[in-house]
């Protein structure tokens, strides 16, 4: 597995709270040292050839640790972690824990000659959680580069250097140095009478279809080596005639018992099968898809049309809001206009005293 890394955790400054503190005695330690000294070991030389070409101050590099922790391009170290079986099989305090432990220990002893370009600086075995593992924490490096420092930070360069060059998307230097490190473990755990039994793979840009078609293409590559191996069998005609079980004619040479040709016809049944089961699930998946986008686009049209609808109803009644108003000032000025003139019209004929009675007698009935 390829980890974060927390080298406070590895070398146990901090413990966490799935360990067991009375095995923490059994652990061990390979490499303690502070990655600032590792960087300063393998990095200094090359940082002072680098600023003493540059004539512009701000292409200096003052520290070139930081440089790196604060970039997007390059972490400042790598972790790996290994682990030989789990709680169930290997667990830390069986007498199984305890060969695995031994296994992780010697495949250490040589990890460090085998990657040149990766400068280990904590190695740690941890005996005092469910299963022994193996943490290692590196620095991969490049030498002779001909842009930035001549010797600096690269993984991918790291593994090209020690022969790992990489290929498709699921064939990286990554991919190619972790299955060449996962058998050499596997080498060593053969020495101890422990058989490598591989369940799957960490391989996280596979899709569950991917990773079912990867799996097909390896039982094919069975049933071909299979099929390839009875073809070699040059079976004489004559010696075949005297087994007991008919024997089914593979071609003019060869010879395939009725057993063998059961097994091969229903391993090849049952990938058909499991290739039409697939293609018929993608079709749905297909189906799916296209039927959400369609859904997406009437969901886009429809907030579309109901923003437009707003937009209109707020116009409304913005008009409306102003007709109205606009309309009852109108009224509230003709009605002055003729209060006005009636009064005037009443001024003019002297009939200003029948107002004011009419007043008083108002006033008169009020009070009572």
């Amino acid at each position: 597995m390829l980890g974060k890394g927390s080298i406070n955790h590895n070398s146990r400054r901090f413990k966490a709270e799935n360990i067991d503190a009375d095995r923490t005695q059994f652990n061990k330690s390979f490499c303690d040292m502070t990655i600032k000294q590792v960087y300063h070991d393998l990095f200094d030389e090359a940082l002072e050839r680098y600023n003493s070409k540059q004539t512009r101050t701000d292409r200096r590099i003052d520290n070139y640790y930081e440089k790196i922790r604060t970039s997007k391009q390059e972490k400042l170290f790598y972790e790996v972690i290994l682990q030989i079986g789990n709680k169930d099989n290997m667990a830390a305090i069986s007498q199984d824990g305890q060969l695995a432990a031994t296994v992780l220990d010697e495949y250490m002893q040589d990890f460090q000659q085998r990657n040149p370009n990766m400068q280990v600086f904590s190695a740690h075995l941890h005996m005092d959680e469910a299963t022994p593992h193996l943490h290692i924490d590196f620095v991969p490096f490049t030498t002779g580069s001909k842009r930035g420092l001549d010797t600096r930070v690269s993984l991918k360069k790291a593994l090209e250097a020690q022969g790992f060059s990489g290929g498709t998307r699921g064939d990286t230097e990554w991919s190619q140095w972790v299955k060449s490190e996962k058998e050499q473990l596997a080498q060593v755990m053969e020495r101890y009478d422990i058989e490598w039994e591989q369940l799957g793979t960490h391989d996280e840009h596979l899709s569950v279809l991917d990773y079912k078609k990867v799996q097909r293409s390896r039982e094919v590559s069975v049933i071909e080596k299979t099929l390839g191996k009875l073809q070699q069998k040059q079976v004489d005609v004559q010696a075949v005639d005297a087994i007991e079980t008919k024997p089914v004619p593979l071609s003019s040479k060869v010879m395939l018992s009725q057993e063998d040709y059961k097994t091969l016809t229903t391993a090849a049944k049952k990938y058909v099968v499991q290739e039409k089961k697939e293609r018929k699930l993608q079709k749905l998946l297909d189906a799916a898809e296209n039927t959400i986008a369609g859904l997406k686009g009437k969901i886009a049209e429809l907030t579309r049309t109901i923003a437009s609808l707003t937009k209109q109803l707020d116009q409304y009644r913005s008009i409306r809001g102003q007709l109205d108003n606009g309309k009852l000032q109108s009224d509230n000025a003709e009605l002055r206009r003729q209060n006005s003139s009636f009064k005037s019209i009443i001024e003019q004929h002297g009939l200003g005293h029948l107002l004011g009675r009419k007043k008083d007698q108002r006033q008169e009935r009020d009070a009572r």
